[in-house]
């Protein structure tokens, strides 16, 4: 199979369900981004329901779960959560649904360590490092005040965790409702993101991994400035490819479900190989982070979007400089230019 091919012709409306194979429903969570709905899925067990990623944890949410409840669980409890990655979209209200049925979280270590890091710094001031780092990138003294103005902001989307979790590794085989899925981890997106394959029905639960029209965030974070985050993504996307017939059905986190996984593993890949080639072209001469913007991106960038668009450049010349391709320099400002090689 070459092409991408959607599998349904419709899609539940904003907070409704609609069954997608035996004993697998897809519930579509509002989300209060640009990025208006995450898909979520809770898979029929034995005891109840295995819930499968969250939304985040608002009002709204709470309240289309206290639907879901009553309405496609049948009044049934949950017998585990389950959460493909720390992004508060999917973990969100993972500790208010694990308080919730009295049951297990179940995550990566990367995952769920990283994110309870996260939630401890909301309501402390942006450190001196997240400064230096979005200066060494071009920032003007307004977009770091921003950027001052916003640190801390994830804890407020997301519930806290429990203070223990069951821990999902690669390859591990895990039974619920009688099915075996198999844990795959990729990296680049976030460090350890579990998607789930489920070899008898040919099932694929990708998270943010497989998306059939957009592409995951690849960012580099002021907590490790000299990370390779693309080439994690790279190696994630070839390693799918082995793992998987081009036929699974993939039931991704946002889109509609759809086959034709290694054509869109493929796509996603180039997608990044163009941006590095755009990246060697435009620094003929030095470039910082900011300058390279108009370059990369079709959309405008402001306070919105501004950090995750500097993080995902910087990937991708982190990338470019760990390959041999690409140089940066640090003036006596703390402002880092790019040049090619």
């Amino acid at each position: 199979m070459t092409e991408i091919r959607y599998e349904f012709d419709t899609r539940p409306d904003e907070g409704e369900t609609m069954p997608v194979a035996d004993d697998i429903v897809w519930l579509r969570m509002p989300l209060p981004f640009s990025l208006k709905h995450i898909n979520l899925w809770l898979l029929r067990d034995r005891a109840g329901w295995v819930i499968i990623d969250t939304g985040v944890d608002t009002k709204t949410s709470r309240g289309v779960w206290r639907d879901t409840f009553s309405g496609a669980m049948n009044g049934d409890p949950a017998s585990h959560i389950v959460a493909t990655h720390l992004h508060p979209d999917h973990v969100g209200c993972a500790g208010w649904l694990v308080h919730h049925f009295d049951v297990d979280l179940w995550m990566t270590r990367d995952e769920y360590m990283l994110c309870r890091i996260l939630i401890a710094d909301t309501g402390r001031s942006a450190p001196d490092e997240g400064v230096r780092f979005y200066t060494g990138a071009g920032f003007t003294d307004e977009q770091v005040e921003s950027y001052k103005s916003r640190f801390g902001m994830f804890g407020k989307l997301v519930h806290p965790l429990p203070e223990a979790f069951k821990r999902m590794s690669d390859g591990d085989v895990l039974d619920f409702g009688g099915a075996r899925w198999e844990v795959i981890v990729g990296s680049g997106h976030s460090p350890e993101h579990a998607c789930l394959y489920n070899e008898e029905q040919n099932i694929l639960i990708a998270g943010d991994q497989l998306l059939p029209t957009i592409s995951s965030n690849v960012s580099v974070w002021p907590t490790e400035p000299l990370a390779n985050p693309l080439r994690d993504w790279f190696l994630s996307l070839e390693k799918l490819e082995r793992r998987l017939p081009s036929d699974v059905l993939v039931l991704p986190a946002h889109g509609k479900p759809f086959r034709g996984a290694h054509h869109r593993l493929r796509q996603l890949a180039q997608d990044h190989q163009d941006r590095l080639d755009t990246l060697l072209t435009a620094c003929g001469q030095p470039m910082r982070v900011t300058d390279l913007f108009a370059s990369l991106y079709s959309t405008a960038i402001d306070d919105n979007n501004r950090i995750m668009a500097t993080g995902e450049a910087i990937s991708h010349l982190n990338y470019l400089c760990e390959r041999g391709d690409m140089a940066a320099d640090t003036g006596s400002d703390h402002v880092t230019w790019y040049r090619r090689v």
